[in-house]
């Protein structure tokens, strides 16, 4: 995407923004790609970021290459010890956060929970009746928090049919085929009617179940999602750039996987949970997300085998390692994370390009670089 124009094999598309070496440009270019919705920041209310004593934990270089990683900033005490970006990206460049993004969610449903506004037990249909008749009808909003739904869908990144793509298709993140009449996000929502299990049981991961938070966000609020979380929490963490969030033809927000944030306003998060919320996030939601999932349930899903002999749980959208601090972090596929331990004060966010959408591997590498700093600043 360098020439003015680029030559057709190198020109980023709909069909192909996804995939390496595309996406290596496109992650965060995201808004000339999918259309999405603006997520205005207060300029009035930004917080510089103070630098710490830098560190260079050992393998960085390797990580950092090996990772595809397009930003990475780590916080110590709510200053910068460790920045660096590649493929192009800058301070300021948004970056897609893809399943991260449910994290994100995670922290609203925590406000609006407090606010009284969001009731988490109540069930789906309570605020989009629509769903009477579909297979999300009787599932609490806690449990579509803590993936624990028995809807019927296949999460396999790497198919090229079913359910999957069409999710894709409806959400504006594939093109569609010859022919093919235009979806949207809420309409294939109503169309999963099918369950494999009852609700409440084993951890097992479906983004709709997330899209469908946003739908109950904004049933709730009477506000669009971008609107409700930039009042909440994207004006109020300090943030220094304005996010965005990708969105159907209709505007329904790709809540699961379409945030764009730049990789500092990422690490600010992650400050707002060492801060104990810093008077944004309710501090016993952070505490509920430290203590309170299920290791049953997490045990009986199908995650659990990429992270042997880790003690863990995933509590509204963020995964929970128990007896290592604890750390609290996120996952999004090709590479993107948060990991936050409070205790330790310590911050690492990460945006990367990876060509494969899920790598177990890379994750493991990723808290065990967060672990070697740790030890380097304790």
């Amino acid at each position: 995407m360098n020439a003015f124009p680029p030559a057709p094999e190198a020109q980023v598309t709909l069909a192909n923004w996804r995939t390496r070496p595309f996406n290596a440009w496109a992650f965060h270019h995201v808004r000339e790609v999918v259309p999405s919705a603006d997520i205005p920041h207060d300029p009035g209310k930004v917080q510089p970021f103070l630098e710490g004593p830098q560190v260079t934990p050992d393998g960085l270089e390797d990580f950092l290459r090996d990772g595809e990683v397009d930003g990475l900033v780590v916080l110590h005490q709510g200053a910068i010890i460790l920045e660096r970006y590649g493929n192009g990206m800058g301070p300021r460049d948004p970056h897609i956060l893809m399943s991260v993004s449910k994290s994100l969610l995670g922290l609203l449903a925590g406000v609006l929970s407090e606010q009284g506004v969001l009731n988490l037990d109540a069930a789906a249909e309570t605020y989009v009746p629509e769903l009477t008749q579909t297979a999300f009808a009787g599932a609490a909003v806690q449990q579509l928090l803590d993936m624990r739904t028995g809807i019927t869908f296949n999460e396999d990144y790497l198919i090229t049919e079913g359910p999957i793509v069409e999710y894709r298709k409806a959400t504006n993140w594939n093109p569609l085929g010859p022919g093919e009449v235009p979806s949207d996000l809420r309409t294939f929502l109503l169309s999963l009617t099918e369950t494999d299990e009852p609700h409440g049981g084993v951890f097992d991961y479906k983004s709709p179940c997330t899209d469908l938070l946003g739908w109950i966000i904004e049933r709730a609020t009477g506000k669009r999602y971008a609107d409700v979380f930039a009042q909440e929490i994207w004006s109020k963490i300090g943030a220094e750039t304005p996010a965005y969030i990708t969105v159907d033809r209709l505007g329904a927000p790709r809540t699961a996987g379409g945030m764009c944030v730049t990789t500092r306003d990422l690490a600010r998060v992650g400050q707002v949970l060492v801060e104990d919320g810093a008077g944004v996030i309710p501090k016993p939601w952070i505490e509920d997300i430290e203590s309170n999932g299920d290791p049953a349930a997490w045990d009986g899903g199908a995650f659990a085998p990429d992270f042997p002999g880790m003690p863990m749980h995933y509590r509204s959208k963020w995964y929970v390692l128990r007896d290592r601090g604890p750390i609290l972090f996120c996952i999004g596929i090709h590479g993107q994370n948060l990991l936050v331990d409070r205790k330790a004060g310590l911050v690492l966010a990460r945006h990367s390009s990876l060509e494969t959408p899920l790598d177990p591997a890379s994750e493991l590498k990723t808290i065990a670089l967060f672990e070697r700093i740790r030890d380097m600043v304790a």
